[in-house]
């Protein structure tokens, strides 16, 4: 199990945030594949400022996505507790702040990442949202904005902020701002941050691509749990995969051609509800390189299916090589 402030997951995992991603399709399949929780990409916060944009907004939650975090972004502590509290009030179940984010824009923004900088201003952010709204907060971190000493000391007086402030996790993945997504996330970090903060909620990311690595890492590191990113994208199947290890079961077969041409399809028209055509085709593309992971003939399809350039053509592709659509 896993506890984060008032709403316990029955396993010690859930699907991560990820920008431009974790839409309310990604949702709805992680949940329906036995996600516990599952978040929305990242948000500007000053949206929620612009009130008759934010009640147009497409990812406000429904049932169907079971529970759904909100993940803000912003450097103005003010602005940051409006958006905390009109997220929630809209149905989130959760808030989580992003001061990872390690994208150049974010950064020039003084928001994301860069905010492991400024350990007052985090700390105060939190402050903040903690007190505008009653649903569990949780914070995502990196393992300091670089490498050197003055960082980690800096990452250190965040986390003790965070803690004193009544933060329900800490959500920290093992690279620096300065990192990206390169090299190999450094789980030692993150374990020695739950050996200072033992009775605090501490989450581990980085890395978590297939299930056997999901498990491994809850059982040796010390942590409380860890979220699915990357590892998520194009497979939803991720999650029962996990959930069977996890409970000492086996692991699932994997899903024959024609489930994975069926989840396929079913996630496309989920987009296309919210996107015209042409958009829609276009952005589902990158979920093609996921999908296209578990047939026998990846790069075939991978190629085929990029290559659409209409939901006609994305469907024939689909037929061509999964026997569905």
């Amino acid at each position: 199990m896993l506890k984060l402030g008032n709403i316990t997951l029955d396993v010690p995992f859930y699907q991560a945030p990820l920008s431009g991603y974790t839409d309310r399709a990604m949702r709805v399949l992680a949940h329906e594949y036995g996600a516990p929780l599952a978040y929305t990409g990242v948000i500007l916060a000053k949206i929620a400022l612009h009130k008759k944009a934010f009640n147009r907004l497409y990812f406000k939650p429904r049932t169907d996505e079971g529970l759904v975090g909100a993940q803000i972004l912003g450097g103005d502590p003010e602005t940051m507790a409006e958006a905390a509290a009109a997220f929630s009030n809209v149905g989130f179940d959760l808030i989580d702040l992003n001061f990872a984010c390690p994208a150049p824009k974010v950064l020039r923004r003084y928001s994301g990442g860069y905010l492991l900088k400024e350990p007052e201003t985090a700390i105060k952010i939190i402050r903040l949202v903690r007190d505008s709204v009653s649903c569990p907060v949780t914070i995502k971190l990196r393992a300091g904005f670089d490498k050197s000493q003055e960082s980690m000391d800096k990452l250190q007086q965040i986390c003790q902020g965070a803690v004193a402030e009544g933060v329900d996790a800490l959500i920290i993945h093992g690279r620096s701002v300065k990192e990206l997504y390169r090299d190999r996330a450094d789980w030692e970090i993150v374990s020695d941050i739950k050996r200072h903060f033992p009775n605090t909620t501490i989450i581990g990311s980085g890395d978590l691509m297939n299930p056997e690595t999901i498990v491994e890492r809850i059982k040796t590191s010390g942590l409380d749990g860890v979220i699915i990113a990357r590892g998520a994208i194009g497979n939803p199947w991720i999650f029962n995969e996990t959930r069977a290890l996890w409970e000492g079961r086996s692991k699932p077969e994997r899903p024959d051609l024609t489930e994975q041409g069926e989840v396929y399809l079913r996630h496309y028209e989920m987009i296309a509800e919210s996107r015209p055509m042409l958009k829609g085709v276009r952005y589902f593309r990158k979920f093609a390189v996921g999908y296209s992971k578990h047939h026998p003939e990846r790069k075939k399809v991978q190629s085929d299916l990029i290559a659409a350039k209409t939901r006609d053509d994305l469907y024939t592709a689909v037929k061509k090589w999964y026997g569905v659509g």
